[in-house]
């Protein structure tokens, strides 16, 4: 009978290393690095007669890419080569190791510092012989070569999906939830985040600037998205700063736009936002680039500040002065004469005092001119009928968006192989359910305030007809915060030097009915 002879030569301590460029699959009882690590251990196996011997530590990299050597196990295998406790590294394929030229020769030159041999289990060659390294140099560059051109396919692919408007992957938004009923993930309209959307948007045009609106959403309790992986992990749900405000604003997906590089192409989703409030976004961001917006304390009594425009050029008046001894003389600013020049803009210049008293006579005379109360009268319902037709939308859009989660959790019900990912699937559809249901109560309720809020001419008659009395009563703090919660709007026209006021009706209703305090 034969037998097999002993090993006569040294021990070869082999390391088997795999790798896998996606984390799909890995969650199976016998994954893509099992395999590789199998047919590592047959090949060695094969090679006892030579000594050739398995460690038992296992050199396994699942979900990172060849293209760099950022990876855990490379890093504990390179370690421990380092330490002398390996003297074969074992892989499935050349690629396996590396998909780059570069790092390649780098772990080749610490294998060869070390002493340290290399083998592929399905590419035989060896790196001893001239020929062995180019034959190894010649399939690592078709792996290369195939990492880039897997590369090039992946981006083109993207680039092709948002030409057409496609959502093509990544990390959702705030507002929008991913369909996946169709063969083509879509955006939809998360009815309750796109209340939030909405109304950051007008708290940055309110306040002026990023860091009033970030202490507002924290004390709203308002975070970014929550949303959860394929494997059931929960990510997101962090509290707004400075920057996801920033970036919340400037994202044109919420105008259905969706951006690739440079160029924006037009969404097939529903926007948010109205392209005209996203403008005057994009332009108040711009304005004040340098981070200086107009939360600032109203030291010198600017009755005006923040509510008076140029109607020549649309922008902000600013309020300043000028000192001459103990005297301060106080003026409204154009903000683009501030910025652009003396000459870019007619208005220039208002002396403060005299501006902030033409409002407050124009106020007081409304009580006794009809046409005045006729346009307050118009304005305040046609502040009213957009907050009405913005209230319609955020039903429609949560009617529909039920709908849907009520659609899912029947045809995942009937699902014929349930799973605990179905079961937490429902779960979280019925929670969605629960709150939705609980907004569109808050959307009936805040519509019915609105039409019962409706003013009409003896609201507003009665509204301003004791305003002389009640303004000589404020103090200097309290007519400003008066002022700003009762207009909405100032325009200054330097062609015929008139004035333009616009009301909050919700203001004039409490005017009407006596009760400054809710006015303030």
């Amino acid at each position: 009978m034969s037998r097999k002879k002993p090993p006569t030569g040294p021990k070869i301590r082999c390391a088997i290393y795999t790798r896998k460029s996606s984390e799909e699959g890995l969650e199976l009882e016998f994954n893509s690095l099992d395999a590789q690590r199998e047919s590592g251990e047959a090949f060695i196996a094969s090679q006892q007669h030579e000594g050739w011997e398995c460690l038992p530590d296992h050199y396994d990299d699942g979900g990172f890419s060849g293209g760099s050597m950022d990876r855990p196990a490379l890093g504990r295998l390179l370690a421990d080569i380092a330490a002398g406790k390996v003297d074969c590294v074992v892989v499935y394929k050349v690629d396996r190791l590396s998909r780059s030229l570069l790092d390649f020769a780098k772990i080749m030159e610490t294998f060869d510092k070390h002493g340290v041999s290399f083998v592929s289990v399905t590419q035989q060659f060896n790196t001893t012989h001239s020929m062995g390294r180019l034959t190894l140099n010649i399939l690592l560059s078709f792996a290369q070569f195939e990492r880039e051109i897997i590369g090039e396919r992946i981006r083109d692919k993207i680039a092709a999906q948002r030409r057409k408007g496609k959502w093509a992957g990544g990390v959702p938004v705030l507002g929008y939830d991913v369909d996946r009923t169709n063969p083509s993930p879509k955006l939809v309209v998360n009815a309750e985040e796109a209340v939030r959307v909405r109304r950051i948007f007008t708290l940055y045009l309110e306040l002026g600037s990023l860091l009033p609106v970030v202490e507002e959403l924290a004390r709203r309790g308002w975070c970014n998205k929550t949303w959860k992986t394929k494997k059931g992990l929960t990510r997101g749900g962090r509290p707004f700063d400075k920057c996801s405000v920033y970036g919340l604003l400037t994202n044109p997906i919420y105008i259905a736009k969706i951006r690739h590089k440079s160029e924006l192409y037009d969404g097939e989703h529903e926007p948010l936002i109205d392209p005209d409030v996203f403008e005057k976004v994009q332009a108040t961001l711009q304005k004040n680039g340098g981070g200086k917006g107009n939360h600032l304390i109203n030291k010198y009594g600017a009755l005006l500040k923040g509510l008076l425009f140029c109607k020549a050029c649309g922008h902000t008046m600013v309020h300043n002065f000028t000192g001459r001894g103990t005297k301060r003389y106080r003026y409204y600013t154009c903000g683009k004469a501030i910025k652009s020049g003396w000459n870019s803009c007619p208005t220039k210049s208002l002396p403060a005092a005299e501006i902030e008293a033409a409002v407050v006579d124009q106020i007081r005379c409304i009580a006794h001119d009809d046409d005045l109360r006729a346009e307050v009268l118009r304005q305040a319902r046609a502040t009213a009928d957009d907050e009405l037709a913005e209230l319609t939308t955020q039903q429609r859009q949560l009617e529909r968006q039920l709908a849907r989660d009520h659609a899912e959790i029947s045809r995942l019900a009937v699902t014929t192989e349930p799973s605990s990912a179905t079961t937490a699937r429902i779960a979280d559809l019925h929670d969605r359910v629960a709150r939705g249901e609980q907004r569109l109560s808050q959307i009936r309720t805040r519509t019915g305030e609105v039409q019962r809020q409706q003013i009409n001419a003896a609201d507003v008659a009665a509204a301003f007809a004791d305003f002389d009395n009640v303004w000589n009563a404020l103090s200097s703090r309290e007519q400003s915060q008066v002022i700003a919660l009762l207009v909405a709007r100032i325009e200054f026209d330097v062609t015929d030097s008139t004035i333009a006021i616009s009301f909050h009706p919700s203001a004039i209703k409490a005017l009407a009915e006596g009760n400054i305090e809710d006015a303030a």
